[in-house]
């Protein structure tokens, strides 16, 4: 076992890192590592006395800004007590000489998590309160209070669309390891078709799909959002559609999403009323020309699995394999986002 292997951990040094620094902790630990999480390794530490989940950065030489464990854990601290659900943060080790890189340490959440939001293991009848649910916690993200949660910080002023163009075109160049012409053609339409500002300013989580969340065993109610890497201070409809991005994905274990199936047979929500939802909820009469929104959803995470691709071929994914399936999806994921696009 190893420091720098990112799908192990040395139990017994987290464990006396822990004795010394996280009140109440009682070792030994076994450590098991979840499929889910392509980015930052996350693992289930079992102690006799309670369960942690720790979350770390991948060893390794790492795209700059990327793997933010320290925002992740500073986001989800600020978000106690409000109307978001997140996970209780114990603490954050940003020393990198403790196990190879930084982590923190949370709460364990016990409860459903939903890989396919086709929901297919509940009955038809409960399918759209969990969707409402998700709604319901999207706007809630959106309307939390920056300056009384301490985040009116968390993101720099400015466009927030030029900035994550601008960002996700450098990563993406950073990792690129083929030419994409859909790619190069989706970023300088997004280069070119940035919306005015529009005065919306909020927490926006960057990667918010059902599968970053947890649900309670027993009632449509969410138990914590999951998957803090992306949050910053930016433009809200950038969350709403990348949940609309991710159902037009394929059904099943790879796209994870509603593309070709009928919703209204199966229990599910339109695209249309969620929005509709969402903009009830925050008081919004609508939203103009959605394909940008949704044509740079798509970029970003052509952008994302691009990097996850690199880091495989370079020996550092959490889940080589799985990363090395996902970058296949660049390319269509680019083609996407010129079909959005097309619609405004």
């Amino acid at each position: 076992m190893t420091k720098t292997d990112p799908t192990k951990l040395d139990t017994d040094v987290i464990a006396a890192y822990l004795r010394d620094h996280l009140d109440g902790f009682e070792g030994p630990i076994e450590a098991e590592k979840f499929d889910v999480g392509q980015s930052n390794p996350t693992f289930r530490l079992r102690t006799p006395k309670k369960n942690y989940v720790l979350r770390r950065k991948p060893p390794g030489v790492l795209l700059k800004s990327a793997h933010a464990v320290d925002r992740e854990f500073r986001v989800q601290s600020a978000l106690q007590n409000t109307d978001v659900p997140v996970a209780k943060m114990y603490l954050l080790c940003e020393d990198d000489g403790v196990i190879g890189s930084a982590f923190y340490v949370m709460e364990e959440i016990v409860g459903r998590h939903f890989n396919d939001p086709r929901l297919p293991d509940l009955a038809m009848e409960d399918r759209l309160p969990i969707v409402d649910e998700m709604n319901r916690v999207l706007a809630a993200i959106h309307n939390v209070d920056l300056d009384a949660t301490g985040l009116s910080d968390y993101g720099p002023q400015g466009n927030y669309y030029r900035r994550q163009i601008d960002r996700w075109t450098k990563q993406y160049r950073a990792s690129e390891t083929d030419n994409i012409p859909a790619m190069e053609e989706l970023i300088t339409w997004l280069d070119t078709n940035i919306p005015e500002e529009d005065g919306q300013r909020t927490l926006v989580h960057g990667d918010y799909r059902i599968d970053n969340m947890l649900f309670h065993a027993d009632r449509p109610e969410c138990a914590a959002v999951l998957d803090w890497e992306l949050s910053t201070i930016g433009h809200p409809y950038a969350d709403l559609a990348a949940v609309i991005m991710q159902w037009k994905m394929p059904p099943g274990p790879e796209g994870r999403g509603l593309g070709g199936v009928d919703r209204a047979a199966q229990g599910l929500m339109s695209d249309e009323a969620f929005v509709d939802a969402y903009c009830a909820r925050r008081d919004l009469p609508g939203i103009d020309k959605f394909g940008f929104y949704l044509a740079f959803t798509f970029f970003r995470m052509a952008g994302i699995i691009q990097g996850v691709y690199k880091r495989a071929l370079d020996g550092n994914a959490s889940n080589p394999e799985r990363a090395k399936t996902l970058g296949s999806y660049v390319a269509t994921f680019a083609e996407n986002g010129l079909a959005a696009a097309k619609t405004v």
